[in-house]
């Protein structure tokens, strides 16, 4: 692909964002760590800077290499990008007497510029920046104000290099989507032919070369991600892929027989491992969700490593691993972001195990490894499935795991979910599911008095997970379920619902 756009991480937490956001232009974008440009520039016709928590005016400032960049290849910079374009080339960049943050809009933009065609004064935008831009730099130009910002936008006269202070890339730019269209297909020049169609065709073309003739062992956990990397990696290799689907214990109620029977007729080949015993077994006593999650983690690599010393010359382990379980885990392509979570696919294998991984989703988005699986001919009820996490119920059991637990948080899902669909709220949810929380509480039954378990219902909209608000399900709704959940399931006593958003919370507990 020679249609690209590279962007230089500073570790914002909207850098991921920005990525999505060219995406959706049918725009192909890669996120590499500021530190990191590529030697070979040659595919990439658009360059990218991303905002950051740091001060361009502090000790810490982060110096990218932009000399093979600035005046030679269509540069845009976005927020800590825009400031570090002004502060080291002339300008001046101050504290803001205020800090700006949040919802403004463009009071004036300057006339005939290709940057903001389509775009009129009042727009509005989203801030989130302590210091301010005071003086532009050399032979540039302003563009644009907001009543607090003087030089919200600006470019560089004699060449293609532009700058705002604002995010295009967030819900709360109007036009933020319009405006990266601007700049990259009318002044850059990019196509639009980066399609999921397109990406299956290349993708299965580099499968076929990478891994050839030798065989693949994959990891089927019956959801999205999982089932869209094995009809790619089918229909790049074929018969030299195995598909397992392992019990670990913490799956849904009835899960391992219904995804079993949901692949016949997929034309996969897929074995089933019942290894519910020794997860739980190893996960006994552990109450810390990291610790969890490694523990998880590391039987998953243990069951697939007894499984491929059964399948003759196994090379690969291929993995369902997408773009937000890398960039929680490993801080945005090695970028100074924060790191939120470990993810049991992510971080590579022990040395014992002598499997190559093989992730053919792993620079997609949730929303586009739907677009994808699509394309590839995927049931659609299949690829509407919610997602659920990879070490299952395990980290919606707060504390630690006994069997009984799990019993009990699949007949609480269960009903949950259920209910869901019968009510025609299922499609309007992107995720759901129930906590277990570690508290007893005080409840009367009959004449008696009970002392048991609390639940957490949860139900989130998103578009790829990686920001959430919660749905407001209807009272009788949330009514019924909790009622049906206290009669039916012994133990629970008493339902709560979650009401936070991600962030500030993340979408599961643990």
């Amino acid at each position: 692909m020679q249609d690209n756009v590279l962007i230089l991480d500073f570790g914002s937490q909207y850098t991921q964002l920005i990525a999505r956001r060219v995406r959706e232009l049918n725009i192909y974008s890669e996120i590499k760590p500021y530190d990191k440009v590529p030697e070979d520039l040659s595919i990439f016709k658009a360059v990218i800077l991303s905002g950051s928590p740091i001060s361009v005016r502090g000790e810490n400032t982060l110096h990218p290499d932009l000399s093979k960049i600035k005046g030679k290849i269509p540069l845009l910079g976005v927020c800590y990008g825009a400031q570090y374009l002004a502060h080291f080339n002339g300008g001046r960049v101050e504290e803001s007497n205020t800090r700006e943050y949040g919802r403004a809009n463009l009071a004036s933009i300057k006339n005939n510029e290709l940057f903001f065609e389509g775009i009129q004064a009042g727009s509005q935008v989203w801030m989130s920046h302590s210091d301010t831009i005071k003086e532009l730099p050399t032979n540039a130009v302003q563009l644009a104000s907001t009543a607090d910002v003087e030089n919200a936008a600006y470019r560089i006269e004699g060449e293609e290099t532009y700058a705002i202070q604002f995010h295009p890339e967030v819900y709360h730019s109007k036009d933020g989507t319009k405006l990266l269209e601007n700049f990259l297909v009318k002044i850059a020049g990019l196509k639009q032919d980066w399609t999921p169609d397109a990406f299956v065709e290349t993708t299965v073309q580099e499968l076929k070369d990478e891994i050839g003739n030798e065989k693949v062992i994959l990891g089927l956990s019956g959801g999205v991600d999982s089932t869209v990397a094995a009809v790619l990696l089918n229909k790049a290799i074929g018969k030299h892929l195995q598909c397992i689907f392992v019990n670990n214990g913490l799956l849904r109620k009835n899960e391992f027989k219904n995804v079993l029977k949901q692949y016949e007729g997929m034309g996969l080949n897929v074995k089933g491992v019942d290894a519910s015993a020794r997860f739980l077994k190893a996960l006994a006593g552990e109450s810390d969700p990291e610790g969890k999650r490694k523990i998880i983690g590391k039987s998953f690599i243990e069951v697939f490593d007894d499984e491929s010393h059964k399948i003759e010359d196994a090379k690969w382990l291929g993995q369902g691993t997408i773009y937000p379980d890398r960039i929680e885990s490993v801080s945005a392509s090695g970028g100074p972001s924060a790191v939120i979570k470990s993810h049991h696919n992510v971080g590579g294998l022990p040395d014992y195990m002598k499997l190559k991984i093989v992730e053919p989703l792993k620079m997609l988005f949730k929303d586009e490894v739907r677009r994808v699986g699509a394309s590839l001919g995927i049931d659609a009820e299949l690829l509407g499935r919610h997602p659920f996490p990879g070490p299952g119920l395990g980290i919606r059991i707060l504390g630690d795991i006994t069997a009984e637990k799990v019993a009990i948080l699949q007949e609480v899902d269960h009903i949950f979910v259920s209910g869901l669909k019968e009510h025609g709220l299922y499609d309007a949810v992107w995720q759901a599911g129930a906590m277990l929380l570690p508290v007893n509480s005080v409840g009367v039954m009959g004449d008696e008095r009970t002392y048991e378990k609390c639940v957490a219902l949860r139900a989130v909209e998103s578009t790829d997970g990686m920001t959430a608000d919660w749905v407001n399900l209807p009272y009788e709704f949330l009514q019924k379920i909790s009622n049906e959940i206290i009669n039916k399931v012994k133990g629970v006593n008493r339902v709560v619902y979650d009401i936070s958003s991600k962030p500030p919370a993340t979408i599961e507990w643990e």
